[in-house]
């Protein structure tokens, strides 16, 4: 499959380029709407060592520019005091998104540092909240609960949910699921988030190999199975079939394996090397409702399980 096959969904405009807007985080909202946080070039700091977008940090509270596509039209939002510390963007209901920090500390107080925003239909934070620390991926469903994974600084530290490797959250901040040792080893660190109709699809790792777990939030109920394909970037599930995504790091292409559920063992049927319209870097793929969406450069595209 070439660049030409691929539907486009949204690529960074060249105005926004020419006007030093540059694309930083995104998701992909439960209704399938693509959103993409813009920030000017001024506000901006290149790390030496992490390519691609993900390298790029603010160094100052600024404002940015909330783009969201739904059904090829664009709506822009101007979002106010977006904070340094911000690595991951959520679309929650009622039109509101979420910031993330990775990283949170506890106070001399006793308490967690508040390290993400909810903000309203117009872009102004409306309640600061804790999720947990060293938080790997986010990813939210359609009643607005909020899916981390964690990483090992979270995993092995101290903070209580963080600890368990994955967890959901409501707007309010509270702690609404962690896996309670109903998987079958504890997790390492997460690696892609994926929701299907009103389950999340969670993917990790530990000293045991990949794993995907499915979590019901409406009852609890976790069935986990080993992950066919390592180092997975990205998921997307549809009934018995699934699409995994392993990226060429900072090469325009990914490595897509499609997976059909046997037996209750997800094996891999087919695969091939996907060739994309631009480098493909950290944070490059999430999946909804069977779509897997991957962004390439400055450019997003999606493939149907």
């Amino acid at each position: 499959m070439t660049p030409n096959q691929l539907p486009t969904v949204w690529s960074l405009p060249p105005e926004d380029v020419r006007a030093g807007r540059r694309a930083l985080w995104w998701s992909v909202g439960p209704s399938g709407e693509l959103a993409v946080m813009l920030i000017q070039d001024r506000h901006l700091r290149r790390s030496p060592h992490i390519k691609g977008w993900a390298g790029w940090t603010v160094v100052a509270p600024c404002e940015g520019v909330l783009v969201v596509v739904s059904d090829g039209a664009e709506r822009r939002t101007s979002v106010t005091g977006v904070t340094p510390a911000t690595s991951h963007l959520a679309l929650l209901s009622w039109s509101r998104f979420l910031l993330v920090s990775r990283r949170t500390r506890l106070n001399r107080s006793g308490t967690w540092e508040r390290n993400a925003v909810v903000y309203s239909p117009g872009g102004y934070p409306v309640s600061h909240l804790c999720v947990g620390d060293d938080v790997d991926d986010v990813i939210t469903d359609r009643d607005g609960g909020i899916w981390t994974s964690y990483g090992d600084e979270g995993i092995y530290g101290d903070h209580p949910q963080a600890s368990a490797g994955l967890a959901r959250w409501d707007t309010d901040g509270t702690h609404t699921w962690g896996p309670r040792g109903r998987l079958p080893v504890r997790p390492l660190g997460g690696s892609a988030g994926a929701t299907e109709e009103d389950v999340a699809w969670l993917a990790w790792y530990s000293h045991e190999g990949p794993f995907l777990s499915r979590v019901d939030p409406a009852t609890g109920s976790v069935t986990s199975y080993r992950n066919p394909l390592r180092d997975t970037d990205g998921i997307a599930v549809r009934g018995t079939r699934m699409l995994l995504s392993h990226r060429f790091r900072n090469r325009p292409g990914v490595e897509l394996s499609r997976a059909e559920l046997v037996d209750d063992t997800w094996v891999i049927a087919a695969r091939e090397n996907l060739r994309l319209p631009g480098p493909v870097g950290a944070r490059c793929a999430q999946g909804r409702d069977g779509l897997l969406w991957i962004r390439a450069g400055d450019t997003w595209t999606r493939i149907e399980a």
